[in-house]
C-alpha cells in the first residue's frame, strides 16, 4: 500500500448476508494531499448522464454468456483530465436465482438476459460525473458491469443445462473474466488507481473477486493467498461464499457501507413471508415505524448480530466502515442517500464524504451509527409491497 499513488490500485463493495455492504480498497497508498470533500457543495445537482450499453465482443465464443445465452454487457463513462487514467467499476445487484423456476423467469428479465437491457443507463451516485454530487470519483472512468448470470458473477459450469427442453448457462465467472478482459484492453491495464465497487449481490461478487482484481492491476501486489482458504471441512459448504467468511481471507483494504437495518435482509431473511404466516410482521416489513416494541427488539438483536460480525474486520487498520441506523438498501446508487444536502450522516459527514475520506487516507473511518431511530438524517425505505430488487 505504499508504493504510491502512481502504482495504486482500488476496490470497493456491497453485499448482502451478515457483512451486507463493503468497499474494498486496492489502493497501495492513499494520498493525504487530495481535496477534502468539506470543500465542496452539495447542492445543485444536474441530471444524471445517460451511458450506452456495450455488449462484450467474443463473449459467446468464450462461453461467457447470460442465463439465457446471451452477450454480457456494460456501461462505461471515460474519465476525464485528472481522472482519465483512474478506473471505478460497480458490480451491478439483483439477488440470485434460486431454483430453476426463478431463474427461468430472470431470463425473461435484464437480470438474465442482455437482450432485455436498457441501452442506456443513468449514472448517478458514486458513478456520477457530476463534482457536485461525486467530489471524489466524478472525473474517473466508470464502469456499470450488468448482472445475468443469477449468482454475483461466480458460476462457471461447463456444460449448459436442460430443463424440459429449455437451456441455462450458469457463467458469471467467465462473464467476469470476459468483462475484464475488454476493459484491460481500453485502458485499465494503465491505471493509476482502481477501485472495484457494488451493491446486494454485486457486493457479494465484490468480496468474491476483490483480490482477483487487484492482481490484474499495474503494479498491485500479485502475492495473493488462494480465496477461501479460511473454510473448513466442517463448515456448510455454501458458507465459504458468505461475506462474513469470504473477507477473512481477503488481503486487500476494505471499506463496509451497511445500514444496520437493511430492508431487504429484514424481508427476505429475518422476517419472510414463509415464516409469517399470520402476516404478524408485515407491517414492519413495510414501514420500520410501525414495527411494535417486540419485533424493535428483535431488529436490535439483528443490529447487534450484524455489529459483532464486524468487530474482528474493525480491528483492521487499513479497512473503514459506515454503518448507519437506516432501513434501506443499497445507499450508493442513490443521488440522495450518497451526498446530497439531505443524505444520511454519521458524525456530520455523508457516505461519500466517509469514503472519500478513508480511500485518500484523510481519516481514519469506523464510524457506527447509534439505534434505530436515533440519526434523523436517514432516509428510511416505505413500502407499499414486498421488497424485490432489481
Amino acid at each position: 500500500r505504499r508504493l504510491g499513488r502512481r502504482g495504486a490500485a482500488g476496490a470497493a463493495a456491497f453485499a448482502f448476508a451478515l457483512l451486507a455492504a463493503a468497499f474494498f480498497l486496492l489502493s497501495p497508498s492513499r494520498d493525504a494531499s487530495a481535496p477534502s470533500t468539506s470543500s465542496y457543495p452539495s447542492y445543485g445537482h444536474r441530471l444524471p448522464t445517460l451511458v450506452d450499453l456495450t455488449l462484450v465482443a467474443g463473449a459467446k465464443e468464450r462461453g461467457a454468456v447470460c442465463l439465457d445465452g446471451t452477450p454480457p454487457g456494460y456501461h462505461w463513462l471515460p474519465g476525464f483530465g485528472e481522472g482519465s487514467d483512474k478506473w471505478l467499476l460497480h458490480l451491478e445487484g439483483g439477488s440470485w436465482c434460486r431454483n430453476l423456476t426463478w431463474c427461468a423467469q430472470r431470463k425473461e428479465t435484464n437480470l438474465g438476459s442482455s437482450d432485455h437491457m436498457e441501452r442506456r443507463a443513468e449514472f448517478v451516485g458514486i458513478l456520477s460525473d457530476d463534482e457536485l454530487q461525486n467530489p471524489d470519483f466524478y472525473n474517473w472512468n466508470k464502469v456499470k458491469v450488468r448482472y445475468c448470470d443469477g449468482a454475483s458473477f461466480s458460476g462457471n459450469v461447463e456444460e449448459e443445462f436442460q430443463e424440459d427442453g429449455t437451456p441455462f448457462f450458469f457463467r458469471g465467472q467467465r462473464i467476469w473474466e470476459a468483462v475484464m478482459s475488454e476493459l484491460l484492453s481500453k485502458g485499465l491495464s494503465r491505471a493509476k488507481e482502481a477501485f472495484l465497487t457494488g451493491c446486494s449481490a454485486g457486493g457479494l461478487s465484490t468480496y468474491i473477486h476483490c483480490d482477483d482484481f487487484r492482481a490484474l492491476v499495474p503494479k498491485a501486489s500479485t502475492d495473493l493467498r488462494k480465496k477461501f482458504t479460511h473454510c473448513s471441512s466442517d463448515m456448510e459448504p455454501g458458507q465459504c461464499i458468505f461475506p462474513r467468511e469470504v473477507a477473512k481471507g481477503i488481503h486487500t483494504p476494505m471499506f463496509i457501507l451497511n445500514p444496520a437495518y437493511d430492508v431487504w435482509q429484514v424481508e427476505h431473511v429475518l422476517s419472510p413471508e414463509g415464516s409469517d404466516p399470520e402476516h404478524l410482521w408485515q407491517n414492519c416489513r413495510l414501514d420500520i415505524t410501525k414495527c411494535d416494541s417486540k419485533q424493535l427488539e428483535t431488529l436490535q438483536g439483528f443490529r447487534k448480530e450484524l455489529l459483532d460480525a464486524l468487530s474482528e474486520f474493525k480491528k483492521k487498520k487499513d479497512w473503514g466502515m459506515f454503518i448507519n441506523s437506516c432501513y434501506i438498501h443499497c445507499q450508493s446508487m442513490n443521488s440522495l442517500t450518497w451526498h446530497s444536502p439531505s443524505a444520511p450522516r454519521i458524525n456530520n459527514k455523508t457516505i461519500a464524504e466517509s469514503v472519500g475520506d478513508w480511500f485518500f487516507n484523510r481519516r481514519e473511518v469506523k464510524e457506527i451509527d447509534c439505534e434505530y431511530p436515533c440519526n434523523p438524517t436517514c432516509h428510511n425505505a416505505v413500502l407499499d409491497q414486498p421488497y424485490n430488487e432489481e
